[in-house]
């Protein structure tokens, strides 16, 4: 007896689109590393794409994938997200079921206002401290908005971990946690004097395997913008 194997012309084989984060210098993008690491914690599966930032092909490079020409932007299966609440939001309705969120609404509506103050402010902060992973921790001189950004976000830590009944912002890891890493490198980076307690929380959310991994990957770049070596 012989098989014979007949293949149905009609059926179409369709290759699943593995989602694409779209990111700038892991050294030096803020912006970058908020999703990134919301990815990575919860281990959904993505390519990554980097771009280097202030480089003449820059923007020739982002044409293909960023509508505002910036990062980070998120690609899932055709569907395009910028900005780094938004896909954080998308990731987290598509993937995580909402719960990068708090489950108790009253945290609920803290978390995403501390998230939205993050987004919005604190522009003393980025402009004197700003993001460099491989930057050697040393203190600075920095302007008395700079100070009072300090002391607004360390309130906002002091705040929540009061109320947390973990080593978290909010009992587990939510997407506050991942809007404030990059104050918390930055802190780290400056040796910015903080309580206890918010040091205990530093040193956790610095220890996390995911973040080992963009530190890794942030100093084996060469690349160099001269603004942020401060």
């Amino acid at each position: 007896q012989s098989l014979m194997i007949i293949l149905n012309p009609t059926i179409t084989f369709i290759k699943k689109i593995t989602m694409k984060l779209i990111i700038g210098n892991q050294n030096y993008s803020s912006w970058s590393l908020r999703p990134w690491i919301l990815l990575k914690y919860y281990n959904i599966s993505f390519q990554q794409h980097r771009i280097k930032l202030f480089t003449d092909d820059m923007f020739s490079e982002m044409s293909e994938y960023c509508p505002n020409n910036k990062v980070p932007v998120l690609i899932d299966n055709n569907i395009k997200i910028w900005d780094s609440l938004a896909i954080c939001e998308y990731v987290n309705e598509q993937y995580l079921s909402g719960k990068a969120w708090p489950e108790q609404t009253e945290q609920k509506a803290l978390a995403r206002s501390i998230c939205a103050e993050m987004h919005s402010n604190f522009f003393a902060l980025r402009d004197e401290m700003p993001m460099n992973c491989r930057r050697l921790p040393s203190p600075i001189n920095y302007s008395d908005d700079c100070q009072n950004d300090i002391d607004r976000i360390i309130n906002i830590w002091e705040e929540c971990l009061h109320k947390s009944n973990g080593e978290f912002l909010f009992d587990k890891f939510t997407i506050a946690d991942a809007f404030y890493l990059p104050v918390i490198s930055r802190f780290s980076s400056y040796q910015v004097k903080v309580p206890e307690k918010v040091s205990c929380y530093m040193k956790h959310m610095l220890s996390l395997p995911c973040y080992q991994a963009w530190i890794k990957a942030s100093q084996q770049e060469i690349e160099e913008i001269s603004n942020a070596e401060v």
